[in-house]
This record gives structure tokens, C-alpha cells and sequence, in this order.
């Protein structure tokens, strides 16, 4: 499979070596919004996106406008999802989008949802606190997996809405999201709940970003045929 890497950072570079090792071949590296004629003459057979905020919008629609199944892991941008998804199904174009690529997270975004379904009933009696850790070069903060983690809650009526910054004091109806910049951290997501009895806590620690790298990789060969808009759940099969 021809693959094209946009967005060429440190990202771009742990899905080229995962691409590789998996008998792929990388037809484009590209730290821009790529060209329709250079992304048509790649011969790319799909394209894997992790860029920034202000260009995966871009970057998203040159590939679906020119007949290039993507898969994109940018996150900041998502005010624009909506356009997007118009534009794939205009163009029935092929795109495949998550917040958060690494296997094991995405099982611990099913593990969230159920413990938030399993305690609705109780959420006068618990405070939620998301706490996210990442290296000092991310961009968006809160990082975009909690607030998918954050969303999933809400949905379940867990709480009615969240906080996205840290603050001191907050309201029993509402999520608390601390976000925090160190060196060399891939990412930590804590999701806590605590109550005058008890506390319970889920935690995701990634060691490194070939986790996410890999799931990349394995969403792309996933949608290389498929027509549509997806997420990690139909690659894995999560119903």
C-alpha cells in the first residue's frame, strides 16, 4: 500500500517507521497542505494526517476532493468536523477520524463510557476530574482525548457539562479538565471519581507514540476500500 504522510513532525515520523515495518510503502511526506498534482501524482493509495489546527482542515479536504481515502489524527480543529463530513458525502469520499489512534485507548474510551453509564444514577454524590499529561509541544489544551472522554460522560448524563481549564472551585454539575506540560511525556489520561466514601480512578499511560503510530497504520489499511466516515470503533469492531 502507497502511503502519504502529512504532517512530517515527530508524529509523521513514528507512522512512517510503523508504515515500514509493516510492508508499506511511504509515496509522500508532506509538512504542508500538499497540492492536488502532487498529491495525484504520489499515486497514494491513502493518506495518514497528523497535523495542526489551523491545516487539517485543509489538508482533510484535498485528499477526499481528490479521491484519497484519510485518516486523520489532528486534533483543535473539530468546529469544522461538520463541513468535512458534507464534503465526504458529496464527494463520497473516504475519511476516518479519532481523537486518540492507540488500541488501548480506545478500549478505555468504552471502559469510561460504562462507568459513567454504571454511576448516572449517583452523580450528585460524586465529583468527576479528567487530568490529562503531555509533552510540552501539544498544541491544544485540553488535549482532544479528554475531551472525548469529557463528551462520553456527559452523554451519559453523568454531568451536564465541563470545565476546560484549571480552576480551584468548581460546580458539582460540571467536569473539571486539568491539563499538564512536561518533557517527554507521550500522553496520560485520569479519569477520577471521587465521593465522601470512596474514590474510583482509570488511567491510560502510553509509553511511547508507536502505539499511535500503529493504530494509524491500521486504520489506514482498514479504510484503503471503504466508502465513508469512520472512527477507531468500526476498525476495531467495538459495537
Amino acid at each position: 500500500m502507497n502511503i502519504a504522510i502529512i504532517g512530517y513532525g515527530k508524529m509523521g515520523k513514528a507512522i512512517e517507521k510503523i508504515a515500514k515495518i509493516r510492508n508499506h510503502k511511504i509515496s509522500l511526506c508532506y509538512d504542508g497542505t500538499p497540492s492536488a498534482h502532487l498529491l495525484n501524482d504520489s499515486n497514494s493509495d491513502v493518506a495518514i494526517e497528523f497535523s495542526q489546527p489551523h491545516s487539517a482542515f485543509n489538508n482533510i479536504k484535498i485528499c477526499i476532493e481528490n479521491n484519497i481515502p484519510i485518516v486523520s489524527g489532528t486534533t483543535g480543529w473539530l468546529e469544522k468536523f461538520e463541513v468535512i463530513k458534507k464534503i465526504c458525502k458529496e464527494k463520497n469520499g473516504s475519511f476516518l477520524y479519532s481523537s486518540n489512534f492507540s488500541i488501548g485507548m480506545n478500549i478505555f474510551f468504552e471502559i469510561n463510557k460504562k462507568l459513567s453509564k454504571l454511576l448516572h444514577l449517583y452523580s450528585e454524590d460524586y465529583e468527576v476530574t479528567i487530568e490529562e499529561i503531555h509533552h510540552k509541544e501539544k498544541v491544544d489544551k485540553p488535549s482532544g482525548t479528554a475531551l472525548s472522554l469529557a463528551k462520553d460522560i456527559v452523554k451519559n448524563k453523568m454531568k451536564k457539562t465541563w470545565i476546560l481549564y484549571e480552576k480551584k472551585i468548581i460546580d458539582k454539575d460540571k467536569i473539571l479538565i486539568l491539563s499538564k506540560r512536561y518533557n517527554n511525556v507521550p500522553g496520560i489520561h485520569v479519569v477520577k471519581y471521587e465521593s465522601k466514601i470512596e474514590d474510583i480512578k482509570i488511567q491510560h499511560k502510553a509509553h511511547s507514540r508507536e502505539g499511535f503510530a500503529l493504530g494509524a497504520v491500521i486504520a489506514a489499511e482498514w479504510i484503503q476500500n471503504r466508502k465513508g466516515i469512520f472512527s477507531m470503533k468500526e476498525v476495531l469492531d467495538i459495537l
